[in-house]
């Protein structure tokens, strides 16, 4: 071979070494030349986590902030509803650029898992922050809060020595007395899918049908409405989740404010089976590109440091239990709660809703 073959070969050897160091500086180097498999830079993938989200909070905001200070890992987030960023990530696949998923509700989660948008992941870390039963058991979500689903009654017209049990509200005492809201919300469907779990199905769908005769209207709003409607006398008692009545205490709105000031919280089934509880969670997606900063990020989460933030601004109850909830939430006392194990909501949610279909809770 010439030496001016050799010399040319050389120009071209180092031209396209050249090309590839810009490409990899441009582009973050994801992918060596002439091969299919992923191979993340180091520094691009210590930089970033990707979320997709259906929390709204200020408080949540906040915390990403605290944790992009603490690690330098930037928090890139996506707001929506739920089953919205859920399609989203069917719909995206290996494509998608989320490596975080957080949503309100364990069968929220649980459908999330069965569709394969998430992956188990080990962390000694988040093990010991979040107890078992609010972690899926095969590590594929965590719980990072929780809230309670209360009786919320008319502070001038009921006596909270009249409330009990949830199964209590299906006596004729309580008819036409009761709001709540409909069954394609997923917070009853959680509710009714624990009961599936706690007394049966024929005992489950026996309490439905009882809420549904003693409804004072047709099923309408959210949680907050239900409030609204019992202060404006349309009935006397309703079933809501904890944390809208500490957001409404704390509104800007002063109707808001005023009513929540008129009703009061009772936690029912505190002799027996204990009071409904649900999470907010969170899941490393099943295709996340930076799956060990996924990983620190809901690490982070658990840490006492967030939980502490989550509680005292959100008024939702750590689910870590070396934190205590805020001052508001201490006010309405201790309560027990079921002793189930989370995954069930998911697990039964598909017969809790042929349930309120059967019973006609609209």
């Amino acid at each position: 071979m010439s030496k001016r073959i050799i010399s040319l070969s050389l120009v071209f050897l180092l031209t396209i070494a050249t090309l590839l160091g810009c490409a990899t500086n441009n582009n973050g180097g994801t992918n060596q030349a002439g091969s299919n498999e992923e191979q993340p830079n180091e520094e691009q993938s210590s930089g970033v986590v990707n979320l997709y989200t259906s929390r709204h909070y200020e408080t949540d905001q906040e915390l990403y902030k605290v944790f992009e200070e603490q690690t330098g890992i930037k928090v890139n987030v996506v707001e929506g509803k739920g089953d919205e960023l859920m399609e989203r990530l069917n719909i995206e696949g290996e494509a998608t650029e989320a490596d975080v998923f957080i949503t309100a509700d364990a069968g929220n989660l649980h459908a999330a898992k069965e569709s394969g948008l998430l992956q188990a992941i080990e962390s000694d870390v988040i093990s010991n922050n979040i107890p078992d039963k609010l972690r899926d058991d095969e590590n594929h979500w965590f719980g990072i809060t929780k809230r309670a689903r209360v009786i919320v009654y008319a502070k001038d017209r009921v006596d909270p020595a009249e409330l009990s049990t949830y199964e209590a509200l299906t006596e004729s005492d309580w008819n036409k007395r009761l709001v709540v809201r409909s069954s394609d919300n997923m917070y009853n469907i959680s509710l009714l899918a624990s009961f599936i779990d706690i007394m049966g199905e024929e005992a489950a769908t026996e309490w439905a049908q009882g809420i549904v005769n003693n409804m004072a209207r047709d099923p309408q709003g959210g949680d907050r409405d239900q409030a609204k409607a019992v202060v404006a006398g349309e009935a006397d008692v309703a079933i809501m989740n904890t944390y809208y009545i500490g957001g409404m205490l704390n509104s800007e709105d002063a109707e808001e404010v005023k009513v929540a000031e008129n009703v009061g919280i009772f936690f029912p089934n505190q002799d027996t089976t204990g009071t409904h509880i649900n999470v907010s969670a969170a899941g490393v997606t099943k295709h996340a590109k930076n799956k060990d900063n996924a990983i620190k990020f809901i690490e982070f989460l658990s840490s006492e440091e967030a939980q502490e933030k989550f509680a005292s601004a959100n008024f939702e109850y750590p689910a870590n239990p070396n934190v205590e909830p805020a001052e508001l939430l201490k006010s309405w006392g201790d309560f027990k709660e079921q002793d189930i194990d989370l995954s069930v909501l998911g697990q039964n949610q598909q017969q809790a809703i042929r349930i309120f279909n059967q019973v006609g809770w609209k």
